[in-house]
């Protein structure tokens, strides 16, 4: 629930933390997936913000593998963020970290033991281990109970729904040659073991995480699509080389509605960084790319492009290992466009320089731009 996927249609915006965004399409089978961590009380929110708008609902399934962010998690995030001060690394506070940190100590409670008659005994247990980290911490956990409460409520939202043997469902699927598309959570560059350390989530979130997260052998990935933005943003802390503290970052914060949507942060902005987007490719195996938000450049005489790092006398064109603070970017200059594109209906009617930039990024990162999408509503989306 530390990702935020705001969609809109109709008129109205919808944000879904652990719903996967085909939940809107009549006829599709929705599958909350074993790599997913699931707050219950989250969930519920989601399933009553959605039943409110009286929008007909496809199929959801939940995988009896998921893990359950328990209340003390929430608090131990909390307590952990609070003891790094200054180094703290910009958590969303949803109990995330230590929730995996219990699946990876094999402590965790998952969504089938829901139907297990010693449920409350582990969760006691489980409970036990974490206030005594609390107390080690010198943390304030008073309002535990009330937590709880709602917590055990809302268990029976999660039953409402099927809970299933994900991965079987999975490679039946397979077999029966269905079209499976399996929706990320964040971004490259917060992947635990390939993102910007520490600075990252606690899971895997490239596209192989499609293989531990839903059970998709390797061999039976087909398509890769790499969706990014026409220039870089960044939620919390972390490294950004690119970014920008003029006016022209502040411009594109509020052109772009730049507010995390799980958090209501601004999120940093800057230039679109080359390094950083080939490296994402590479090791997604990107196989067509969807640029977002070409709008929000609109009105700008000039783009920037960061083509390269010179770091320490040296230029390179890579993201190297460690913190990034002694990266400066190497900048290519093309020219910006003053059409508003969000009235776009066709690709082909976007102004010349629009073109131009498409084509460049194109033949520099040697994968075909599929999609542009020029605003936020879904018939914004514009197909190349």
């Amino acid at each position: 629930p530390n990702a935020g996927h705001t969609l809109e249609f109709d008129g109205i915006k919808h944000v879904l933390h652990t719903i996967p965004s085909g939940i809107f399409h009549k006829g599709v089978v929705n599958l909350i997936g074993n790599g997913v961590v699931i707050d219950p009380i989250i969930f519920r929110n989601e399933i009553k913000n959605i039943k409110k708008l009286d929008v007909e609902m496809s199929e959801l399934l939940i995988s009896n593998k998921a893990h359950l962010i328990l209340p003390t998690h929430k608090l131990l995030d909390a307590a952990s963020e609070i003891a790094k001060g200054k180094e703290k690394i910009g958590s969303t506070l949803k109990g995330i970290g230590p929730t995996y940190m219990d699946k990876t100590g094999r402590n965790g409670l998952r969504v089938g033991d829901l139907l297990d008659s010693n449920f409350k005994k582990r969760y006691e247990k489980l409970k036990n281990k974490h206030l005594q980290i609390l107390n080690f911490y010198n943390f304030d956990y008073s309002q535990l109970d009330k937590m709880e409460n709602e917590w055990f409520e809302s268990f029976s939202t999660i039953k409402e729904f099927e809970i299933i043997d994900s991965e079987h469902f999975i490679h039946n699927a397979i077999r029966n040659n269905k079209k499976i598309l399996a929706e990320g959570a964040q971004g490259t560059l917060l992947d635990i073991d390939f993102g910007s350390y520490p600075f990252v989530t606690s899971s895997n979130t490239i596209a192989a995480g499609a293989c531990t997260g839903l059970g998709v052998p390797p061999n039976k990935i087909g398509n890769v699509f790499g969706i990014f933005k026409a220039y870089c943003t960044r939620v919390g802390s972390g490294p950004f080389p690119t970014e920008l503290f003029n006016e022209v970052g502040k411009r594109i914060g509020k052109i772009g509605n730049e507010f995390g949507a799980t958090t209501g942060r601004p999120r940093r902005c800057g230039w679109i960084d080359i390094p950083a987007l080939k490296y994402a490719i590479n090791i997604n195996g990107v196989t067509q790319l969807m640029m977002m938000k070409a709008d929000v450049l609109s009105g700008l005489e000039n783009i920037q492009i960061c083509t390269h790092y010179k770091k320490n006398q040296k230029t390179i064109d890579y993201l190297p290992f460690g913190n990034n603070e002694d990266l400066t970017p190497v900048y290519k200059k093309m020219k910006g466009w003053e059409m508003d594109l969000m009235h776009l209906e066709k690709l082909e009617d976007a102004p010349e320089e629009v073109h131009n930039y498409i084509s460049w990024l194109e033949k520099t990162l040697e994968v075909p731009i599929k999609i542009v999408s020029v605003g936020p509503d879904r018939k914004q989306t514009l197909f190349k």
